[in-house]
């Protein structure tokens, strides 16, 4: 059984910078991506970034937040994290760590999610 511990969620003003760790305990060889999503006060849960362990060198950020939000992992302390830079009010949510036996591009293709974490970004 995957199990994911977010934290590092805050408050902070515009153009800021926030990072969020997520302690990954369980996984095996059943995992193969992991992300991070982002839910916005009525909307939908979307996905921020994503990697796949089998594949190096290819982390992926959305379009929407590329070049701020980036996703990296520390296998040693088994931590991925989300470094998040030039933070804007839009990407005011709350932020998900995400693990997928197969793909992590779509909230249906999560087999285990985090408990979430509040990222509030003022103007």
């Amino acid at each position: 059984q995957v199990q994911l511990v977010e934290s590092g969620g805050g408050s902070v003003q515009s153009g800021g910078s926030l990072r969020l760790s997520c302690v990954v305990s369980g996984y095996g060889y059943s995992t193969r991506c992991m992300g991070w999503f982002r839910q916005a006060p009525g909307k939908e849960r979307e996905g921020v970034a994503r990697f796949y362990f089998c594949v190096i060198n290819q982390a992926r950020s959305a379009d929407s937040v590329k070049g701020r939000l980036t996703i990296t992992r520390d296998n040693a302390k088994n931590t991925v994290y989300l470094q998040m830079n030039t933070l804007k009010p839009e990407d005011t949510a709350i932020y998900y760590c995400a693990a997928s036996r197969a793909f992590c591009s779509a909230v249906y293709e999560i087999n285990y999610w985090g408990q979430g974490t509040q990222v509030t970004v003022s103007s």
